[in-house]
């Protein structure tokens, strides 16, 4: 199985300095998906102005008595509970990334209905919008309705 993350609505290049003053703001900001036990290998950084960011993730899945058990090299398992990490960071002249904030797309909240059918048919896609209620990054556990899950046949 596949996982599409379809993301539009982007926050910019630029991200306000928290509050609380503690840090500055941070420029030329890029999104990416994180690799499991990697955080420095990212998948297809993206930056923070481009109009939308889509992501195609290589999966396996098998049954569980709980269900579809989705597993693979972008998929992380804490707890028990299945997510994937988009992070947030800036890039410097060198290209060097360095993460400031990451969101949780969370994988185990999906309908068990629509799991087996994206199983079944080869392709779960995800789809959210990526700027918070404060016009910065999205981040922390991402659940609907902040994204929708849907199912699709690939081909």
């Amino acid at each position: 199985m596949r996982i599409r993350i379809d993301a539009v609505d982007l926050p910019g290049l630029t991200c306000p300095a928290p509050a609380d003053g503690k840090v500055p703001a941070y420029g030329n900001v890029h999104v990416a998906v994180q690799r499991r036990d990697r955080p420095a290998e990212l998948l297809e950084p993206q930056p923070g102005d481009a109009p939308s960011a889509t992501w195609t993730l290589e999966c396996t899945t098998s049954a569980s008595p709980t269900g579809v058990e989705v597993k693979g090299p972008y998929v992380q398992d804490r707890l028990g509970r299945r997510f994937i990490y988009l992070s947030w960071g800036t890039v410097d002249e060198s290209g060097t990334f360095t993460m400031f904030r990451r969101a949780k797309l969370m994988l185990d909240v999906i309908p068990a209905d629509v799991l087996a059918e994206a199983a079944r048919d080869g392709l779960l896609v995800g789809r959210l919008g990526l700027t918070d209620e404060r016009g910065g990054p999205l981040c922390a556990r991402v659940e609907p309705p902040h994204i929708t899950w849907t199912a699709a046949r690939v081909g």
